[in-house]
């Protein structure tokens, strides 16, 4: 396949998102009345991280592997996105638009004003993209080919039935872990603080658990974190934070507070908002196997290279072209349809 032409294209987008990243557009005000989630400053960051991506040099780089690939004869894909974070669904629309495709876009409820602006600019750069891109706000069409949809675990069960004899891509509820080993310095920690408050906490992407070593000094890690407490001045971040305190005091349950992050020792991987869950280790090859039973429910994990295959600190939300959702290609599935 010949990427170049719109390689071009999506160069010029990531341009555009670095130079609206640097202004105060209104659409954000709007996105933000929309979703209080997508603060101005998040927003930005999300615009910030695609325009890194969207280089001549990344797309290159991206798309060499694909280069010998026969075009796909084009195909109607519905792609249901999800809202938790800015621009969430970009990457999966660009797949669509790279592999020739048409995409029949189902923007969530939380994120219609922002994608929508992207699109609008995507089609004013390429104006031929026009017919390649259908945003439809209610019931999907009857004739469409193949499916990528992202939602939770139960929202999956329902896209299983309904979407059951299509060729279909569908992404369930993930979350990520980080490792410590007690030698990370309070700069390493700070980098940690960016992998679980960045959007809040709301990706698959952040981290929602950590892994101690037995007799880890908890004040080390607050101490790290300390910058990001204007967080808890979010009402809705606030909101989550209180109840869970609440729920942990009345239950009597033991857990460590700088009023901002609750942690929680507990088994689970998936921590609620404003909570985040611990737990000690004493054997980091015996840990890496314990993630690697868990990699279905884990998108990434997060080290100072103590795991094989880890993400350095800091980086869980600076995703590359590469690294694909639950770790399935992307391109190879819409090539092959």
């Amino acid at each position: 396949m010949n990427f170049q032409h719109t390689i071009q294209i999506l160069s010029q987008l990531g341009a555009f998102f670095k130079q609206e990243a640097a202004t105060d557009n209104p659409v954000f005000i709007r996105a933000y009345q929309q979703n209080p989630w997508f603060t101005n400053e998040y927003v930005k960051k999300a615009l910030g991280a695609w325009s890194s991506e969207l280089t001549n040099e990344k797309l290159n780089n991206w798309l060499m592997n694909y280069q010998n690939t026969p075009q796909p004869q084009s195909q109607k894909v519905v792609v249901i996105m999800a809202g938790n974070i800015p621009l969430v669904g970009l990457h999966d629309l660009l797949s669509v638009l790279l592999c020739g495709h048409k995409a029949i876009v189902k923007l969530s409820s939380d994120d219609t004003v922002l994608m929508k602006w992207v699109i609008e600019n995507l089609v004013r750069l390429a104006p031929e993209l026009s017919t390649q891109i259908e945003i439809t706000e209610e019931r999907l069409p009857k004739d469409f080919d193949a499916v990528i949809a992202t939602g939770s675990n139960n929202t999956n069960r329902y896209f299983e039935y309904y979407f059951k004899n299509k060729s279909s891509l569908f992404r369930k509820a993930r979350t990520s872990v980080a490792v410590l080993t007690g030698n990370e310095t309070l700069d390493d920690l700070h980098k940690l603080g960016e992998d679980i408050f960045t959007y809040f906490g709301l990706g698959c992407r952040n981290v929602s658990k950590i892994y101690l070593p037995e007799g880890y000094n908890i004040a080390t890690f607050y101490e790290g974190i300390e910058d990001f407490f204007d967080h808890i001045n979010h009402n809705k971040y606030a909101n989550n934070y209180t109840y869970h305190k609440a729920i942990l005091l009345m239950n009597l349950n033991k857990h460590f507070d700088n009023n901002f992050l609750l942690l929680k020792e507990d088994s689970a991987i998936a921590s609620p908002l404003g909570v985040m869950f611990y737990e000690h280790y004493s054997d980091i090859n015996e840990l890496a196997q314990t993630l690697e039973l868990q990699k279905e429910n884990i998108q990434c994990v997060v080290s100072k290279g103590s795991i094989n295959n880890s993400i350095p600190l800091g980086r869980a939300q600076q995703p590359e072209l590469t690294d694909y959702a639950d770790g399935v290609d992307t391109v190879k599935f819409l090539m092959e349809l």
